[in-house]
């Protein structure tokens, strides 16, 4: 629901930190909301909008947004509230930094993914959409209803964020247990694909109250697999450790951008791609250690999945030498980046910045938001998100890139990102080792 524009913002950049086991997942939650604490500890945003009065934040009229001070990827929220008649509020999860300026509409409903709160029973709201009521994912899914306490009384619930999965728990019944990228919500949550964010109260209106809010983080997926060209659950092996099987050459220039392959004949193809794939057996082999390895030499051309890719998940472990540079091509499209960040002579091109960004972007996305390269000599991984024409990326389990659009290259401004397309191992002049590459389709 339309949420009201923020009218003040309170920064403070300390998190008040107690901790308390939960016994089934020994998960560490975090009070975010401590008692007798000035809400303004650990919260930004309209703080004047909401009265803390008992060790409980009561919504007040015109109360506007708060956010957490701290972003997040992925957690479990555990809370209490109490509801008023007609009372109408929302929990924005991963949502933007109210002062980013590139959100057109800092509204959780559309800036990110809302968790309804709503009084389900009164007549103002009995025409709703069924993905409007209380726990449902505003404008993406439904949750089931009648596990609400009756008006003034209060309820414990507990959201779920991990990866594309939301799960909401209210008192003590799961209502909505859904995957957020799938289903089209229109207008709404537009920026649903986001990995890390605030966690938002969406302040509707009066009529809500708050207490012990608690926050655990989740262990991240998305670091170096433990064993070796074994596939997680769920995802598809693309390299198995012995052959080139499910990889192909890229066609030499021009052809090696999609819309100029799209030109080709069928038989134009063939024979371009037989040439290719000459090129890939020369340059590209399996080691002894099970290891995809690319010599760097003169003459040889990047590789390609056999098969075309839309949205997806992928995992990829990567080695380079001193002085290195490589990328990974996604929907056919460069880059991104692989290089040492301990190269001097790349520091004009950012290579101090680090791997793991989208480096021929113009703003968005260009360089990574923190340098987690492992020296040159040692593995590294990416866990790649792709989902419409975003990407998300994590290094060595750290996230470097949330949610920036990927431009097209080739066609600057002329025509959007492939709909669907091959993912290429960047050949680029240097000796390039890599391990561990799945893909799980979305």
């Amino acid at each position: 629901m339309k949420l009201i524009k923020i009218a003040s913002l309170v920064f403070f950049t300390f998190i008040s930190v107690s901790s308390a086991v939960a016994s089934s997942e020994n998960l560490t939650f975090t009070n975010l909301f401590e008692k007798d604490a000035d809400l303004a500890t650990n919260w930004i945003g309209n703080t004047k909008g909401y009265k803390v009065e008992n060790n409980t934040i009561i919504a007040q009229p015109r109360c506007g947004n708060i956010y957490t001070a701290k972003e997040y990827q992925d957690y479990v929220l555990r809370f209490e509230f109490k509801l008023a008649p007609h009372a109408n509020n929302g929990i924005g999860l991963r949502a933007p930094h109210p002062n980013d300026k590139t959100v057109k509409r800092h509204d959780p409903a559309y800036s990110t993914v809302e968790v309804q709160i709503l009084d389900n029973t009164h007549p103002k709201y009995a025409k709703l959409k069924d993905y409007q009521f209380h726990g449902s994912a505003y404008g993406i899914a439904a949750a089931k209803k009648g596990a609400e306490k009756p008006l003034g009384e209060w309820n414990q619930q507990e959201i779920r964020l991990q990866g594309n999965q939301l799960k909401v728990t209210l008192n003590g019944q799961v209502i909505l247990d859904t995957d957020i990228s799938k289903g089209d919500a229109g207008k709404f949550a537009t920026g649903r694909n986001r990995a890390a964010g605030h966690i938002a109260i969406a302040g509707h209106g009066p009529g809500v109250s708050f207490r012990n809010i608690s926050v655990a983080e989740l262990d991240n997926a998305f670091a170096l697999p433990s064993t070796d060209n074994q596939a997680p659950e769920g995802f598809t092996q693309l390299f198995n450790g012995k052959d080139l099987t499910n990889w192909k050459g890229l066609l030499d220039r021009p052809f090696d951008k999609p819309h100029k392959r799209k030109s080709l004949n069928t038989d134009k193809l063939k024979e371009l791609q037989a040439k290719a794939n000459v090129s890939m057996n020369k340059h590209w082999s399996v080691t002894e250690q099970n290891e995809l390895f690319f010599d760097g030499a003169k003459g040889g051309h990047s590789l390609a999945t056999a098969k075309q890719y839309k949205n997806f998940e992928f995992h990829v472990s990567w080695k380079i030498n001193a002085g290195g540079d490589s990328g990974i091509y996604v929907r056919g499209l460069p880059q991104i980046q692989i290089w040492d960040p301990a190269d001097t002579k790349a520091h004009r091109h950012g290579s101090d910045k680090g791997s793991g960004a989208l480096w021929n972007n113009p703003k968005e996305g260009k360089w990574p938001l923190v340098k987690a390269d492992n020296p040159t000599g040692e593995w590294n991984h990416f866990f790649i998100r792709m989902i419409g024409d975003r990407v998300s990326i994590w290094l060595n389990g750290k996230l470097t890139v949330n949610d920036a659009p990927l431009y097209n290259l080739w066609e600057k401004g002329k025509a959007p990102i492939p709909e669907m397309e091959q993912i290429e191992l960047q050949c680029h002049g240097h000796p390039t080792w890599l391990k561990n590459i799945y893909i799980r389709e979305l």
